[in-house]
């Protein structure tokens, strides 16, 4: 993973480096000489910096002998935040946050084809066309969620990448469990739901040759801090978010950071190899289709019968009612309104 500093623009640098130095300070201050300091500047300097940074919404004090300290930041998605808040052993090789995008998958393809480093994220305040599982439109308006993209160049045989998203899906899990203190699960192949209804979506694309992946972009939308009446109503009743789940808005720079880093530090353990007691762990507490009764539509074909986990490269095990055990690399599933 490379540890320089995640930046949208490399003049952003030195701002990121202040904001996190602020916020590692918590309620206490920072001395301007600490920060000139850190940053190889005059303390003139760094005070244009701090000017800078209220202009951009940032609410910097600033006390005579003790130097400063933040007293709000921005609730809306912000570079210099976002940036701030990742650990600086989980940063991006290249960082962007747009604010608008057709699709952040289809902006990180253009990136890696026009040869940006990896890790690469993409995350955007809103989509234009923001796409799911088979071409499925993915609302994406500005109402305070996380849509995000990550790139890689894994370079692993294809059959190593079958469990990727599923992976990919209980680490946004426990990281939201970790971050929001609730617990979402995964419904197999690609969504993530609360209380039956859905929270986000996962969408992995690969470009694969003949023995090898390519590379891979992992796109993850999730309602944050959205209502239910920011939703289309045809969508509405099936849908929630973080806050509605919890009952309370919530800090998105740090709950889409959290997830980041997780999601960073999960590609880098799938690469290792070394995921996969933690992924049946991880599974097992955020499956939430194991012993419940389901249909799956594979193409034309619908497969009725009880889910019974996974087998060991992610496909779902399904046992019909003639006691047959059918295995599922892909499908639509739909749940029973009550469990066995």
């Amino acid at each position: 993973m490379n540890s320089s500093e995640p930046r949208p623009d490399s003049s952003l640098a030195p701002d990121i480096t202040i904001v996190r130095e602020l916020l590692a300070a918590g309620e206490g201050f920072v001395s301007g000489e600490r920060l000139a300091e850190a940053l190889g500047m005059s303390r003139v300097a760094v005070w244009s910096h701090i000017e800078k940074l209220r202009s951009l919404g940032f609410a910097v004090e600033a006390v005579r002998r003790k130097g400063y300290r933040l007293a709000e930041r921005p609730a809306h998605l912000d570079p210099i935040l976002l940036a701030a808040l990742l650990p600086a052993r989980h940063v991006p090789a290249e960082f962007a946050l747009l604010d608008e995008v057709d699709s952040t998958n289809s902006e990180a393809e253009r990136r890696l084809a026009g040869g940006a480093a990896t890790p690469l994220v993409v995350v955007s305040r809103i989509q234009t066309r923001g796409r799911g599982r088979l071409g499925r439109r993915w609302e994406s308006t500005d109402t305070g969620n996380l849509y995000v993209s990550f790139a890689f160049r894994p370079r692993l045989r294809p059959q190593r990448m079958q469990d990727f998203t599923l992976w990919m899906g209980v680490n946004v899990c426990e990281a939201l469990a970790a971050s929001c203190r609730f617990d979402a699960g995964v419904k197999w192949p690609n969504d993530i739901l609360h209380g039956g209804r859905k929270l986000g979506g996962m969408l992995t694309e690969a470009r694969i040759d003949a023995d090898s992946t390519r590379d891979v972009v992992f796109g993850l939308g999730l309602n944050i801090n959205s209502q239910r009446s920011d939703w289309p109503p045809e969508i509405a009743p099936r849908t929630t978010s973080v806050a509605e789940a919890t009952g309370r808005k919530v800090d998105l720079n740090r709950v889409s950071a959290a997830v980041i880093a997780r999601v960073l530090a999960a590609y880098e353990r799938f690469v290792e190899g070394d995921h996969r007691a933690d992924f049946e762990r991880l599974w097992a507490r955020f499956d939430l289709l194991r012993d419940r009764r389901i249909a799956v539509l594979v193409g034309d074909e619908r497969i009725e019968g009880v889910a019974e986990g996974l087998d060991p490269v992610g496909a779902l095990r399904l046992r019909d009612d003639q006691g047959r055990v059918h295995r599922c690399l892909a499908g639509d599933v739909t749940i029973e309104k009550a469990p066995l």
